[in-house]
C-alpha cells in the first residue's frame, strides 16, 4: 500500500472544524466474493487450481453442488433488505470458464440465466454494489480472442502470477473486458474486486487501471476497488488515491476499500465452517468488528459466496445473521453502506476544501456527497443553513448527534454538528437567526 499515490489534497480544515463520519455513525459493510449467477465457483475452480498446484488443492470438489440456486439468492437478498445489510456482491463474468454472463452458461437454459440476472438486479443491487472479480477467477483470458491462454501454469492464472510486471494500460484492458461483460448483462459497476493475488505486486498499476476502466466503461465518477484486508493495527479507513483536478470540472480519484476481517463465515471452498466469535464475541464485548468499531473506522467484513451457502447447509448465512444480531445488539451508532457510498463519502471527506468564513464554514467540493457531516465551533447564535448559488436550505434541529438524518443539526455548548447534502462546487454552512 505504501506504493500507492495519494495525489492532490486541499489544506487541512481550520482549527475547530472537523469532518465527521456520516451522521456521526460508524460505517459497516459486508463484501461477498466469488459470487456469480447460478454457478458454484468452488465446485468448478478447484480442479483448475489443482491442475497447477496438485498438492495444495485437494478439496473434494466433486461432492460439492455445482449450483447455488436462485432461491437462496432471493432468500439472502430479501433478508439483507429487511435488516439493512449492505456492501458489495461480486458477479464473476465467466466463472471458471463455465460460460458468459452476457451470453450463455452451458448447463443452464438462457431463461434461467436471464432470470438469475434479473434477480440480481431486483433483489441484490438495491443494497449491494456489483463488482466483476476479474473475468474467470481461474485462467487468464486473451482479450483479443476471448479464450483462455493455452499455457497451464500459475503465470496464466488470474489469482497468481499474471499481473506481475503488467502496466496500468495492460491491466486496464483486462478490467475493461470484465466490466463490459457485466454491462452487456445489464449490471452497473462502480468498482472492481481482485481475486486472490491479482495485482498484489503491481499496486500502482492496478489502482490506475481501476480508475481508468471504471470511468471509461461505466462512466463512474468515483471508482473504487477491494484488494486489501488488514487484521493488525493499521488503519482500515478507505484510501483515496490518484486525486487530480480538484479545482476543475473533471476531478479524478480512485478509492481503495479495505476489509478489517478475514473470511470467518465459511471460506471460499466451503470446507471448514466459520467462526462467528472472531467477529463478535457472545458477550458482545470482543471480536475484530468490535475493536474497529470502537476506534470509529469503517468496519468492512468480507466473505465468499460458496461459504455463505456452504453446500446447502447455509451455515455461513447463519453467521451473517448472528453477526448482524450481535452488532445491532451492542451498538446504536452503526450505518450500513454500499461500497460506492463509502467511497464517495471518503472522497468528499478528504478532498473537499473547508474554510472558516465569518459565522460559518465554506466548502469547495469536487464531488457532491449526501449527508456530509461536520462539527464546528459556533461564532454566533442561530440555526445553520446551507447557502449555494441556487438558494438556501434550512436544517432541522435534533436533540443529539445520533438523531442526525438528512438536512439536520444539533448543538452542544459552542459546538454545532450539522448533516447536509454537500453540493459539488462552492457552498457555505452559516448560522442565521432568521431566514
Amino acid at each position: 500500500m505504501a506504493a500507492q499515490v495519494a495525489g492532490q489534497r486541499p489544506a487541512a480544515p481550520p482549527e475547530g472544524v472537523t469532518v465527521l463520519n456520516p451522521r456521526t455513525r460508524v460505517p459497516v459493510a459486508l463484501m461477498i466474493d466469488d459470487s456469480t449467477c447460478l454457478v458454484n465457483l468452488a465446485h468448478f475452480c478447484i480442479p483448475q487450481f489443482q491442475e497447477v498446484f496438485p498438492d495444495k488443492y485437494t478439496q473434494p470438489w466433486r461432492s460439492m453442488p455445482r449450483e447455488i440456486p436462485d432461491a437462496f439468492v432471493r432468500k439472502f437478498g430479501e433478508w439483507c433488505i429487511e435488516n439493512s445489510v449492505k456492501g458489495k456482491y461480486s458477479v464473476v463474468p465467466n466463472p471458471a470458464c463455465v460460460g458468459w454472463m452476457d451470453r450463455e452458461v452451458p448447463g443452464w437454459t438462457r431463461k434461467q440465466l436471464e432470470d438469475s440476472l434479473s434477480l440480481v438486479r431486483s433483489t441484490i443491487m438495491p443494497n449491494w454494489d456489483i463488482h466483476p472479480e476479474m473475468i474467470t477467477h481461474t485462467w487468464v483470458i486473451d482479450t483479443k480472442t476471448g479464450r483462455p491462454f493455452e499455457e497451464r501454469t500459475e503465470r496464466f492464472m488470474e489469482n497468481f502470477g499474471w499481473t506481475v510486471g503488467k502496466s496500468a494500460d495492460e491491466l486496464g484492458d483486462y478490467l475493461s473486458y470484465a466490466l463490459r461483460v457485466l454491462k452487456n448483462a445489464g449490471l452497473h459497476c462502480e468498482g472492481i474486486t481482485t481475486p486472490g493475488g491479482f495485482g498484489g505486486r503491481s499496486l500502482p498499476a492496478l489502482s490506475q487501471a481501476v480508475l481508468e476502466s471504471c470511468r471509461d466503461v461505466h462512466r463512474v465518477e468515483i471508482p473504487h476497488y477491494f484488494r486489501h484486508a488488514y487484521l493488525d493495527d493499521r488503519s482500515v479507513a478507505p484510501r483515496v488515491e490518484y486525486a487530480t483536478g480538484l479545482d476543475g470540472p473533471n476531478p479524478r480519484c480512485v478509492v481503495s476499500i479495505i476489509a478489517c476481517t478475514s473470511d470467518w463465515f465459511g471460506g471460499w471452498d466451503a470446507v471448514v465452517e466459520g467462526e462467528v466469535d472472531k467477529l463478535v464475541t457472545p458477550d458482545l464485548k470482543g471480536g475484530r468488528m468490535q475493536d474497529v468499531i470502537r476506534r470509529g473506522e469503517p468496519a468492512v467484513m468480507y466473505c465468499h459466496w460458496p461459504g455463505i451457502y456452504f453446500n446447502g447447509t447455509e451455515s455461513g448465512f447463519n453467521i451473517v445473521k448472528e453477526t448482524t444480531r450481535r452488532l445491532h445488539a451492542s451498538h446504536d451508532n452503526l450505518l450500513w453502506m454500499k461500497l460506492s457510498e463509502l467511497a464517495r463519502y471518503w472522497a468528499a471527506k478528504e478532498l473537499t476544501a473547508v474554510t472558516a468564513e465569518g459565522n460559518g464554514v465554506g466548502f469547495r467540493a469536487p464531488y457532491a456527497c449526501p449527508e456530509f457531516t461536520i462539527s464546528f465551533r459556533a461564532r454566533a447564535n442561530g440555526a445553520p443553513v446551507v447557502a449555494t448559488s441556487g438558494g438556501l436550505t434550512r436544517l432541522r434541529e435534533v436533540k443529539r448527534p445520533l438523531d442526525l438524518k438528512g438536512p439536520s443539526w444539533t448543538r452542544a455548548g459552542d459546538t454545532v454538528t450539522a448533516c447536509f447534502d454537500l453540493p459539488k462546487g462552492a457552498s457555505r454552512l452559516e448560522l442565521r437567526t432568521a431566514i
